[in-house]
């Protein structure tokens, strides 16, 4: 029996692209740097390929942080993969701008589902590493995918992306992370002073605390943004 009904096939829309907002203290230099190594880039390497590193050395990281249970220089592995992370993660991106081989709504999602993912394997590393309470790593993820949410819907309904949030984005919690790394790695049995928990339970429950106030934060800016510009 013939189908009345038409088939329905996928047709592409335009995109417009949000405007991206980073502000972070490294924002300036990293922008420099990209651009240089871009510039610098073999021509057999392109976006997709620095993608696939960013998500494997997070996937590492991840890996590298659960090692550390067993063996301590799964935290400087740890840091070295996180560094790899920020040369796939960043430079993507800047390689498509400088090539002018740009893909909006692919780099879009791709970039930032990997990021959703990243952030599993890496709180899931860090949960089995036994320096940080399994509790406040998962308390961290959820933190990290509700301020990220946040963001992409801004991106959608505002047409603003932000990269960071006071001050701070993905290139300084690398860096935070792998001075964390570096000194539990010489001094395992570290702790802030006047604080029995351990030194990255500490950290752990601040950046906690300061992903949900930037959330929340934004979350209220951007409603009360969206209902002055939606009010008859």
């Amino acid at each position: 029996m013939n189908s009345s009904q038409p088939t329905r096939t996928a047709i592409p829309q335009k995109f417009k692209n949000a405007i991206r907002l980073q502000n972070s203290f490294t924002a300036a230099t990293e922008r420099k740097a990209l651009l240089w190594l871009a510039a610098r880039m073999p021509a057999f390497i392109n976006s997709d390929h620095l993608t696939l590193l960013g998500f494997t050395a997070m996937f590492l990281a991840g890996c590298s942080y659960a090692l550390a249970r067993w063996n301590p220089w799964g935290l400087l592995l740890a840091t070295l993969c996180l560094a790899l992370n920020w040369l796939g993660d960043s430079l993507d991106g800047t390689l498509a701008r400088v090539r002018n081989r740009q893909r909006p709504r692919y780099g879009f999602y791709v970039d930032h589902i990997i990021d959703s993912f990243g952030a599993l394997f890496l709180m899931c590393g860090l949960a089995a590493s036994g320096y940080v309470d399994w509790r406040i790593a998962m308390g961290m993820l959820v933190a990290f995918l509700l301020l990220s949410i946040e963001s992409y819907l801004a991106s959608y309904t505002l047409g603003i992306f932000s990269l960071s949030f006071a001050k701070f984005g993905p290139t300084e919690i690398r860096i935070l992370l792998g001075i964390a790394n570096t000194v539990l790695f010489f001094l395992p049995a570290t702790r802030i002073s006047g604080w029995s928990h351990r030194f990255l339970d500490i950290g752990g429950a601040i950046a906690i605390v300061a992903m949900t106030a930037m959330a929340v934060f934004a979350a209220v800016s951007h409603t009360l943004a969206l209902y002055r510009q939606e009010t008859f």
